[in-house]
Parts: C-alpha cells; structure tokens; sequence
C-alpha cells in the first residue's frame, strides 16, 4: 500500500488594504457593521492572531485553504487582558491566550499607557489588567515600578523601556 503525501494546502493572503476588519487602539474588533458584540467571535479571532516579518495577521486553516489576513491595528495587536496571581507565580494572560510574565521584557509608560516590550512584541495592558495590577504600582520620587511579593520591576517613561 503507498503512503500518499499529505496535499499541500493552497494559501491565501488578504493585504492589511483588503482587510474587512480592524482592530482599535482598545483591542477593540470592529467591521463595516461596527463594533464586534459576541464574545465567542471576539476570542476566535484574539486566538487567530499570528505575528510574521510582514506584521499582524489573522490565521485560519479550513478545508484545503490557508489564509492569511493582514489587518489594521492603531496601537498594538497584542493585550494583556487579565493577572493571575497565585502565591509567587504571577501570570499576564494576553487576549491571544498566551501567556507572559513580567520578567520577559520591559515595561514602560507611553500617552499614559502601560506597555511591556518583549522581544517579540509591544503588549499594552488593557484597562481591566490595569486596574488588577495597578494595586501593585509604587511610586518613588517620581520613578514607578509594580513591586509584587519581593520582586521589583522598573516601569520606564517617555516610550522608552528602562
């Protein structure tokens, strides 16, 4: 019996141009209709997003189609949506449901938004994980930081990461 080789899928890639959505400086999905409303459509499209040389994109695999959508973002496409905090282990949950921590890259201040840049990606801290992590904020002479248990992370100014 011959093994038969897997069909190779056929790709499509819509341009950031063509794109019938966009996501809003909030991490707010939006269409010609408006703002996205159903949770279940707003998570399957947080989970589809991927990340290339070209940008952000929405990924989908059906049938025997790749695709490929670029879309716009006005800030980043990426968010912490939600802090777990048990004990010693702290967790940044981002609206793709990944997760991070605070120790993968550098937080900072911009327009009076908190960011962490790691090395893959601006991430902005949605207003709910604000809120959540600002109980661990500290201010010292007008330098902040988020102290959580005995570890101190630095929170930069100005759009540059200290």
């Amino acid at each position: 019996m011959k093994e038969t080789e897997p069909k190779a899928k056929k790709l499509i890639v819509v341009p950031r141009e063509e794109a019938v959505f966009r996501m809003d400086k909030n991490g707010t999905w939006h269409n010609e209709h408006g703002k996205f409303e159903h949770p279940r459509i707003i998570r399957y499209f947080n989970s589809a997003i991927k990340k290339d040389e070209n940008g952000y994109y929405v990924h989908q695999e059906t049938g025997e189609c790749e695709e490929k959508v670029y879309f716009p973002h006005e800030d980043t496409a990426i968010f912490v949506v939600d802090l777990v905090m048990d004990g010693r282990d702290h967790r940044l949950i981002l609206n793709t449901s990944d997760k991070t921590t605070l120790d993968q890259g550098e937080l900072f201040i911009e327009s009076d938004q908190l960011y962490l840049q790691t090395p893959d990606h601006r991430i902005k801290f949605s207003s709910q994980a604000l809120v959540k992590i600002s109980k661990f904020m500290e201010e010292e002479n007008g330098e902040f930081s988020i102290r959580i248990n005995d570890k101190t992370y630095p929170v930069g100014s100005s759009g540059k990461a200290l």
